[in-house]
C-alpha cells in the first residue's frame, strides 16, 4: 500500500499522468472515494496523459464511456448506480479489456475481491481544504507486483 498527498486539482491530475504512464491495454484501476472524492477529476488527468482530447465526463447516468487514446481505448465506467454483481457482470469489463483498453472503473471497490488483478486507488478529501487529497494505491495481481517497484518511483513526489 502507497499513501500519497495532492495539496492540489494539479497534482491529482499528475498522479493520475504518472500512473497512466505504467499502465497497459488489459489494465483495471479502480478509483474508490466518497462523492466529491476526486474520482472523476482522476479520471481526467489519467486520460489526458494517455493522449484522450475530448472532455472526460462522470458516466453516472451511462455507465460506460469510451475514450480514443490512440494507442488503446479508456473504458470509464461508473457502477454506483448498479445494485448487484448480475448487473456489473452484464457491463463486460473484460470484453473491453481485451480489445486495446484499459477500464477506469469508479466505485469498484464494492466488487473488488471479484474482479481480478487490479490497481486501487482511493481518494479522500482533506478536511479544510478543498483541494487537497489523500491518495491510497493498493495493487491485486501479479501484474501489479511486478510493477509496483515503478509505481513507487513514478509517485515518490508524492509521498505523504
Amino acid at each position: 500500500m502507497l499513501q500519497l498527498c495532492a495539496s492540489s486539482l494539479a497534482d491529482t491530475h499528475a498522479i493520475a499522468a504518472a500512473l497512466a504512464g505504467l499502465t497497459r491495454s488489459g489494465d483495471l484501476i479502480v478509483l474508490a472515494g466518497e462523492m466529491g472524492a476526486g474520482k472523476t477529476a482522476f479520471a481526467k488527468g489519467f486520460g489526458a496523459a494517455l493522449g484522450v482530447t475530448e472532455p472526460i465526463t462522470s458516466p453516472t447516468f451511462t455507465l460506460v464511456h469510451s475514450y480514443d487514446a490512440g494507442r488503446l481505448t479508456l473504458h470509464h465506467a461508473d457502477i454506483y448506480r448498479l445494485s448487484t454483481h448480475n448487473e456489473v457482470a452484464d457491463l463486460a469489463l473484460a470484453e473491453l479489456l481485451e480489445y486495446d483498453g484499459i477500464v477506469l472503473l469508479e466505485w469498484g471497490d464494492v466488487v473488488a475481491q471479484s474482479l481480478g488483478e487490479h490497481l486501487l486507488v482511493h481518494l479522500a478529501a482533506v478536511p479544510d481544504d478543498d483541494d487537497a487529497r489523500r491518495i491510497t494505491l493498493s495493487g491485486t495481481g501479479r501484474a501489479w507486483a511486478m510493477r509496483w517497484e515503478r509505481v513507487e518511483v513514478a509517485t515518490l513526489g508524492f509521498a505523504c
